[in-house]
C-alpha cells in the first residue's frame, strides 16, 4: 500500500490512519481563489478547542503560500533551504489569518527548554531564542510551533485564560517535554492540570513512526506503546504522559492525521527529505 507521497505505509495501519483524515479538524476554504491583499491560508481547527471564545488555533496545511517546490507552498521554516523572502511573506500569511498583533516561534532543538511569555519581558525576546515549549497570557500572541513529523501540543487553561504550545518529537516524549510544560503552567500561572484542554495536531501516525534503534533511545516502558516490531504509537505516548500529569483523557484530542501519509497536504520529513515545516498556531484572543 502506497500513500499519497509516494511511500510505503503498514496496511495495519493505513486505513485506521487515512479513514480519519479530516473528520476532527474542520477545513477552512482553499483561498487560491483570493487576491494577495485577501489570501487567507487553510487550517484545521479541533472541537475541544473551538468552543472556547476567547481563544482561536489552528494547524496550518501546506497549501496557501508563496514558496516553491520542494517547499511548496506554505513553508514556515527558514532553515530548510527555503527563499527567505517566500517564508517572510508565508509567515505574514499566517498572520493575517489568524489576526494576530504577533506571530512568535522559537528555534526548535528537541530540548527541554520551556518558553514563558509575560507582557513586562516579551520585548525581550526574539524569534531566535531557542526553546521548544512556549506559555503565555498575552492576548494577540500567536504562539506557533513548526513541524514536518513531529506533533505540535496545544495545551489551554479556559479559567486562567493561559496557553501553551509545545514542539514534541520521539526525543521530547523521552525527556517527557509535555509533563514539564504542565508543571510549568500550574506553578508559573496558578493552573490546575485537570482544566487544562490539549490538542495533538498532525504528526507522524503509528503506520510509519518506525524507530529500528528504540532499544537505544527509549526507555523500557515505551515498549507498552509499540504496536508492530519498531513501530510505536507516539499519539497515545503523548496522551499518556498528559494524563499521568494530571490532564483528563477527556479533555484531549488526538488529530488522528499522519503527516507522512499525508504529504499531499502537510509537509513530512520521513516521507519527502528535503522539505518543508506547516505551522500550528494558538492565541488568545
Amino acid at each position: 500500500m502506497v500513500s499519497p507521497g509516494g511511500e510505503p505505509c503498514h496496511s495495519g495501519f493505513k486505513k485506521g490512519c487515512a479513514a480519519k483524515d479530516f473528520i476532527i479538524g474542520t477545513l477552512m476554504p482553499d483561498p487560491l481563489h483570493l487576491s494577495e491583499t485577501k489570501r487567507l491560508a487553510p487550517y484545521l481547527q479541533y472541537q475541544n478547542l473551538s468552543q472556547y471564545h476567547q481563544l482561536k488555533h489552528g494547524t496550518f496545511t501546506r497549501h496557501g503560500g508563496t514558496s516553491d517546490f520542494p517547499y511548496a507552498s506554505l513553508n514556515t521554516s527558514d532553515e530548510v533551504g527555503d527563499d527567505r523572502k517566500d517564508v517572510a511573506e508565508n509567515l505574514t500569511i499566517i498572520k493575517k489569518t489568524m489576526g494576530a498583533e504577533r506571530i512568535f516561534f522559537t528555534r526548535q532543538t528537541h530540548g527541554i527548554e520551556i518558553l514563558v511569555l509575560r507582557a513586562d519581558i516579551i520585548e525581550t525576546f526574539g524569534n531566535s531564542y531557542q526553546a521548544d515549549a512556549m506559555i503565555t497570557n498575552i492576548p494577540g500572541l500567536g504562539l506557533m510551533i513548526k513541524q514536518a513529523d513531529c506533533q505540535a501540543v496545544i495545551l489551554f487553561d479556559p479559567r486562567k485564560n493561559v496557553v501553551a504550545n509545545v514542539h514534541c518529537g520521539w526525543r521530547g516524549n523521552v525527556q517527557n517535554i509535555l509533563a514539564r510544560t504542565v508543571r510549568k503552567m500550574v506553578h508559573g500561572f496558578d493552573c490546575s492540570a485537570a482544566n487544562l484542554v490539549a490538542a495533538i495536531a498532525p504528526s507522524l501516525g503509528p503506520c510509519c513512526a518506525e524507530f529500528k534503534t528504540h532499544r537505544d533511545i527509549f526507555p523500557a516502558t515505551f515498549e507498552d506503546f509499540m504496536v508492530t516490531e519498531s513501530h510505536f504509537d507516539l499519539w497515545r505516548l503523548s496522551t499518556h504522559q498528559l494524563v499521568m500529569a494530571g490532564v483528563d483523557p477527556d479533555n484531549i484530542t488526538v488529530s488522528g492525521i499522519c503527516t507522512r501519509c499525508h504529504t499531499d497536504r502537510f509537509f513530512s520529513y520521513r516521507g519527502e527529505g528535503t522539505t518543508g515545516r506547516f505551522g500550528t498556531v494558538v492565541m488568545l484572543t
